[in-house]
Parts: C-alpha cells; sequence; structure tokens
C-alpha cells in the first residue's frame, strides 16, 4: 500500500503530459502502473479508498477464508471488471510497453512478463507480481508458479537498461538512506516453502540484493544519469493498510513530490 505513493507521482505524470514510452512495475508498482499505460488517472486511488475497508477486499478474514491477504476474486476480478472497470481497449491501444516482475518460486530467479493485451492475461500477471509470500497463495500461470517480484528483483532498474533506454526514472516508496533489513520472517519462509529451496535463497538474499541496487541507483543519480523520485519522509503506510485518510495522503505525498519536480522532470527527459 505505500505504493500509492507511486499511484500520485503517475497521476501527476498524467495531469501534466509526462509522457514515458514504458513501465516496467513490481508488486504495487505493477498494480498501480498499469493505469499509466490505459491513461486512467486517479484510479489507483479511487477504488482503493472505497473498497480497502470492504471484508470483501482485504484483511485477516480474506486471508483465513481464501488463502489471499488481498481477496483475488474481489482485487483481481470484481473490481477491475465490473466496479471500477480497468480500460482494456485503452491499455492494448497505448504505445507504451508494460512489463511486470515476478518471482519464479521453483527457480528463485525473477520473470519479467511483457503485457499488451487483454490476450496476455494482465490481471494475473499482475496478481502474481504483487502475492506477498506468506500470505498469499502460489500463483500458476502457463506452468510457472509465482509470487511476489520484489523478492528476486525489487527495484529492476538494471533489466530495463538492457532495453537500451537512456533517460529512466525510478520511483521508490522510501526516503534516501533508506536500506532493507534481514527479513525477520525468514524460520516461517523456510517452514511454508521447504518444497522450493530456491525460493529461500531468494528470500535469504533480498535484502542484499535490495540494498546493492540502491547503491547503484545512488551512483547513477550522482552522476546525472537516472532521475530519482522518493518522498521526503517515511510514508506512516502498511503493507496491507485500512486506513483511506492514510492512502489519500500517500497519494498526495507522490503527487506533490512529482509537481515539485516538474521542470526538472521535463528538463531531463528531453
Amino acid at each position: 500500500m505505500r505504493g500509492m505513493f507511486t499511484a500520485g507521482v503517475l497521476d501527476a505524470f498524467m495531469e501534466n503530459g509526462v509522457e514515458l514510452d514504458g513501465v516496467i512495475g513490481v508488486s504495487a508498482g505493477a498494480a498501480f502502473g498499469c493505469n499509466y499505460k490505459s491513461g486512467q488517472r486517479g484510479r489507483a486511488l479511487r477504488y482503493n479508498v472505497k473498497y480497502v475497508r470492504d471484508k470483501r477486499y482485504c484483511g485477516m478474514g480474506v486471508l483465513l477464508k481464501t488463502g489471499d491477504i488481498f481477496s483475488a476474486d474481489f482485487c483481481y476480478d470484481e473490481v477491475p471488471l465490473r466496479l471500477d472497470p480497468f480500460d482494456f481497449d485503452a491499455f492494448e491501444k497505448s504505445p507504451k510497453f508494460f512489463c511486470v516482475v515476478c518471482t519464479d518460486v521453483d527457480t528463485g530467479e525473477p520473470v519479467y512478463q511483457f503485457l499488451q493485451s487483454r490476450r496476455d492475461n494482465p490481471l494475473e500477471w499482475i496478481r502474481a507480481s504483487a502475492s506477498m509470500p506468506l500470505v498469499s497463495r502460489i500463483v500458476e500461470i502457463d506452468g510457472q508458479r509465482l509470487l511476489d517480484g520484489g523478492i528476486a528483483d525489487p527495484i529492476p532498474v538494471r533489466h530495463l537498461n538492457r532495453y537500451g533506454f537512456t533517460k529512466n526514472i525510478v520511483v521508490l516508496t522510501r526516503p534516501k538512506g533508506y536500506r532493507k533489513e534481514k527479513s525477520s520472517i525468514l524460520p516461517l519462509v523456510r517452514l511454508k516453502y521447504a518444497k522450493y529451496p530456491e525460493f529461500i535463497k531468494a528470500m535469504e538474499m533480498r535484502h542484499i540484493i535490495y540494498n546493492s541496487t540502491l547503491d547503484y541507483i545512488d551512483r547513477l543519480e550522482a552522476s546525472g544519469d537516472i532521475l530519482v523520485i522518493r518522498p521526503p519522509y517515511d510514508i506512516p503506510v502498511r503493507r496491507v493498510e485500512r486506513d483511506p485518510e492514510r492512502l489519500k495522503l500517500a497519494h498526495k505525498l507522490g503527487v506533490d513530490t512529482a509537481l515539485e519536480r516538474l521542470e526538472e522532470i521535463k528538463k531531463y527527459l528531453k
């Protein structure tokens, strides 16, 4: 839910004509970033604020009933197909490429999946990318068992560089100086995923990869080779936040942060 900051940044981009050639999103970055390709400004904030307290949406009750802390049926079917429709037509017509990152549970390696149309099964791939370990079921697509992309490649800036883009913007949800600590849930991970030793290794390495990537981003930022947008302070929003007012504040912080740097962003992209 800290990704609501990212949704605010992207809404500010859409409001002010900041056009990028593509997006690569991980977890919440995938779930909210798809609206940038479909051009649906405000959608991520709208449906989260409206339904975050709905017992069908998320929480321990949903987890005990379905095995997912965010309901697969409600979040990836009822909301995007009926209650607050995702614009698949605009998504398909947009020339922007859209890539989501998942983690292959069998190999522990990242999976990068490009999504262009409804035929690509985007909602299921986005669900896989955002499925947190321990509180989500493994998502199986085309024989691959998948979970949260943030485990194997939490900030995929190196992968984006492989496509030859020279002007890259990274949106982070933690303030400058943040470093991830070793996960406290590793004992439970080793117990639950005993059949997937490579996935356990990926979880054990997660903080190391994350911090190494932050160091890499800091070097690129210092040399002017990348533009980084991050919140000025730690956002008071939990992974599973149930307070709509906090979601609004996180979104507003994203909008305000982007607007404060709007001229810098446009100059950089030129």
